[in-house]
């Protein structure tokens, strides 16, 4: 698998349909990773420690798809040492305001423009890379996605995109119908969809990536049509659970 491979799958006509893992089992993160284009480790609100995340971008490099980290909150030195353990990009939540998109940025960038830190081991080898040849790439491959689901960033939303370093957006529908909403958490209301459709549309204006996550099938398609490039579809832990249901039910009648 290339560096630049996640670039690669935003680039086609269709969007990337991402598998999206909150569970700590590296057999689940495999079986997502041969359903979908690529596999979103969700190291927010997910089960998975550092070991996990690091066998998740393991198993997606040898299986030739790209690894998504999401990390907490502000957590930039995580953000840095994800993209150490192989990870094709990495999603910063709750981004606030152009301050905090420009370090986050920075810090999946090596200096003299970054703030990253050169110790790349495990990334070299799963890319197939010389150290020295991952430090040259890896500035233009590594993407910085910054969650774009606050009013600050709303607010905010042209200096964000103006921001050269950064990769792209990722749209969460349920914060950010929360916020614009006065706290009623509203993911599929008309308010929320105008919201989303704004912003993929002024950022794929400025060159910038547009993703997202959709609770199902039905959203996955409305966000397409709105211009998002790689959608973060369902979670394990639903998929599991909805067959689970659907199995009883068939058997019960």
């Amino acid at each position: 698998m290339s560096l630049d491979s996640l670039r690669a799958l935003l680039g086609r006509s269709e969007p990337a349909l991402c598998g999206w893992s909150s569970l700590a089992d590296p057999v689940v993160h495999e079986i997502l990773l041969k359903s979908f284009d690529a596999l979103i480790l969700d190291g927010q609100h997910g089960l998975q420690g550092i070991a996990d995340l690091r066998e998740g971008c393991a198993r997606a490099a040898l299986l030739g798809k790209p690894a998504i980290v999401r990390v907490a909150p502000g957590d930039l030195a995580l953000a840095g040492r994800i993209a150490d353990l192989g990870a094709s990009a990495v999603i910063l939540p709750m981004v606030d305001n152009v301050d905090e998109a420009r370090r986050f940025a920075k810090a999946l960038r090596y200096m003299p423009g970054g703030t990253r830190s050169f110790g790349p081991t495990r990334a070299a080898d799963l890319f197939g890379l010389a150290p020295r040849d991952y430090f040259a790439a890896a500035d233009g491959a590594v993407m910085s996605f910054a969650m774009i689901e606050t009013a600050g960033a709303l607010a905010d939303l042209d200096a964000i995109l103006g921001v050269p370093e950064l990769g792209g957006v990722f749209l969460g529908p349920s914060d950010l119908s929360i916020a614009i909403g006065n706290g009623v958490l509203d993911p599929k209301g008309r308010a929320t969809d105008e919201a989303i459709a704004d912003v993929a549309r002024r950022a794929r204006a400025a060159g910038k990536a547009v993703a997202i996550y959709a609770l199902d099938t039905d959203d996955a398609r409305r966000y397409a049509g709105m211009g998002c490039q790689m959608i973060g579809i369902s979670s394990d832990v639903a998929i599991l659970k909805a067959g689970c249901a659907r199995l009883t039910a068939e058997f019960r009648g």
